[in-house]
């Protein structure tokens, strides 16, 4: 495997890592609540990328020279890739019939929840090694 794989793969496992915890978080508190769909899955996002930040956040912020560098690193390398996470996970989760309507103790629930973050990861690791061959390229020259 060649090593822009590997870290492709590193850095997308790092920013899955954010995104399930926020995700199931967001999806849990808001089932949990008894929400509609929108506002859980608008929660379950907005925690996926403060999670998904934080993750980055701490592995970047003690190379940084400072703080200002750090956030926009994190900012830089989080953005596509939880954003495409995100997007492919509820597309997933909503494609699936009843998921979302799924309660916290079923299966269907965690099941779905689980398929919808293999299948984000396996699409955005290529994403990923994209990005990470643009800006390593573009160090270059």
């Amino acid at each position: 495997m060649d090593p822009l794989t590997k870290s492709a793969i590193i850095h997308t496992a790092h920013c899955l890592t954010g995104c399930a915890i926020g995700e199931v978080l967001g999806v849990a508190i808001g089932t949990a609540l008894g929400w509609h769909t929108a506002p859980t899955i608008t929660l379950a996002i907005a925690l996926a990328f403060f999670f998904g930040y934080l993750l980055t956040f701490r592995s970047v912020y003690p190379g940084s020279p400072n703080l200002k560098t750090a956030i926009k690193v994190t900012l830089a390398t989080d953005t596509v890739s939880i954003t495409s996470m995100e997007i492919i996970d509820n597309a997933v989760l909503l494609a699936i019939p009843n998921a979302m309507d799924a309660h916290l103790g079923s299966w269907l629930f965690w099941g779905s929840l689980a398929f919808a973050l293999a299948v984000a990861f396996v699409v955005t690791v290529p994403v990923n090694r994209f990005m990470i061959a643009r800006s390593s390229h573009n160090h270059h020259h």
